[in-house]
């Protein structure tokens, strides 16, 4: 099933994208079709299952979710329906089922991002930085090797796969250091207790006025992490085909922006929520595109060693 000749599923897949990301509904409009309507029905899924998980509404505030569990396990069996062929009625699921059929993605790559979701039911905690990382692989690094195998990645192209799965981790990682006092609101955090440990903060006291010094230099280590696999990714972007590597380099810049934005502002981080501004992200677009075309220079400029990177699982 072509999202070209279902045009009522991805109607509804524009919607969801229209009020889930702005940032990435400017991106994806780089890409060309069918390479943009695969990646707005990915996002469909992914969006989708992550509110249900989390008593959001298009990524907003998460609320108490009773069977969270249950969840998850509803999820994982519509997807795996969704990737076996047969029939699913709800909108992410034959978004994902379309995915599927047409990109020939690894059911694995799925498995791993319900993994993440399994993660957060737990009420999971990082202990250390590779814990952390793990989750931000779950979560966003699968997700870009989804992507990446929808924009002609080869499944069996090791390395621009772990380029793709570095840029999922640093948006995650970004996304982390900006909501942190969102994820406390929830009773959640992502900071790794070694770092807590660390910096004498008590675990669950991260928010609290006293700490709020501290808790900036945690801010600025994750969004140091964030430029590091952002600059892996850099270097897999340049083995893309010209409309992919504009898009995946305009959101780079974009979501960049969140993670600089948050050390810059110390610990004023949380006093409002970060935001990206219409005219920066214009701004990266443009710059995007002017790097896009040097695919040369770009992968020399970021090339890299990623050997001390953590690594994803192998499918």
């Amino acid at each position: 099933m072509s999202p070209d000749t279902d045009p009522v599923l991805f109607s509804e897949v524009r919607e969801v994208i229209a009020k889930g990301s702005k940032s990435f509904a400017l991106a994806s409009q780089l890409f060309s079709d069918p390479m943009r309507s695969h990646a707005h029905l990915l996002y469909a899924w992914a969006r989708a299952c992550d509110d249900l998980v989390d008593g959001q509404d298009m990524g907003g505030a998460m609320s108490h979710v009773p069977d969270p569990k249950d969840r998850v396990a509803e999820i994982r069996g519509q997807t795996h329906r969704a990737f076996a062929g047969q029939r699913v009625d709800a909108l992410p699921f034959r978004a994902i089922a379309a995915v599927a059929a047409n990109c020939r993605i690894p059911r694995a790559y799925a498995d791993d991002v319900i993994e993440g979701f399994a993660l957060d039911a737990q009420d999971w905690r990082p202990r250390s930085e590779a814990d952390l990382l793990k989750y931000c692989y779950h979560v966003a690094g699968a997700i870009g090797c989804m992507m990446a195998i929808i924009m002609g990645v080869r499944p069996d192209d090791t390395d621009t796969l772990d380029r793709a799965s570095d840029l999922g981790i640093a948006f995650q990682l970004a996304n982390i250091a900006r909501d942190i006092e969102e994820d406390a609101a929830a009773d959640r955090c992502y900071l790794p207790l070694e770092w807590l440990v660390e910096m004498d903060i008590p675990p669950g006291e991260h928010m609290k006025p006293q700490y709020r010094d501290r808790l900036s230099v945690m801010a600025g280590w994750l969004a140091e992490y964030a430029e590091e696999y952002a600059a892996s990714a850099r270097i897999g972007a340049a083995r893309l085909p010209f409309r992919a590597r504009w898009a995946v380099l305009a959101a780079t810049g974009i979501y960049g922006d969140i993670a600089r934005a948050v050390r810059k502002r110390g610990d004023h981080a949380w006093d409002h929520r970060v935001t990206t501004s219409k005219l920066a992200k214009i701004g990266w677009v443009a710059r995007a595109g002017y790097e896009a075309a040097t695919p040369r220079a770009l992968a020399r400029d970021g090339m890299r060693d990623r050997s001390k990177l953590w690594t994803r699982p192998r499918h």
